[in-house]
């Protein structure tokens, strides 16, 4: 069966409205008040992450795609691409550690400066990711037009 272009296109609608639901819930995340400290709510953010890196694999694919799975396939990109991107997630979760703790003594501006941030960056991932996807799915079975 070979996709169509509003086929594609309803996949992007999906995938941008998964992106959109993972990143306010990682911003959420990041605002609620946490008495065991930035790690554990990192390590929660990290594993919403990947469900949606899964779930927009999902769309695309209509398939299930497990951790170990994903792991593969961005070995696939390449080692210097896996840990490029590795450093930059695990950089940009300090970063946010960091900021949040600072922002901690700020008050309400400061979380809402925090959810921002780890919102986007939530998103920003995911639309890396989706466009990875939208390329493969492309490839795999071309448009008709």
């Amino acid at each position: 069966m070979r996709k169509t272009v509003s086929d594609l296109g309803k996949k992007r609608l999906e995938a941008v409205l998964a992106i959109a639901t993972y990143s306010i819930g990682s911003g959420t995340a990041s605002v609620a008040p946490n008495p065991g400290g930035e790690i554990p709510r990192q390590l929660i953010i990290t594993a919403s992450d990947i469900l949606m890196y899964i779930s927009i694999w999902k769309i695309y694919f209509q398939e299930d795609l497990s951790s170990k799975d994903l792991v593969e396939i961005l070995a696939e990109l390449g080692l210097v691409t896996v840990s490029a991107t590795g450093t930059a997630y695990i950089v940009s979760k300090a970063s946010t550690a960091i900021l949040k703790e600072i922002t901690n003594w700020v008050g309400p501006l400061g979380w809402g400066l925090t959810a921002a941030i780890a919102g986007s960056l939530s998103g920003l991932f995911g639309v890396v990711w989706a466009l990875y996807c939208d390329r493969l799915a492309s490839e795999r079975e071309p448009q008709s037009i």
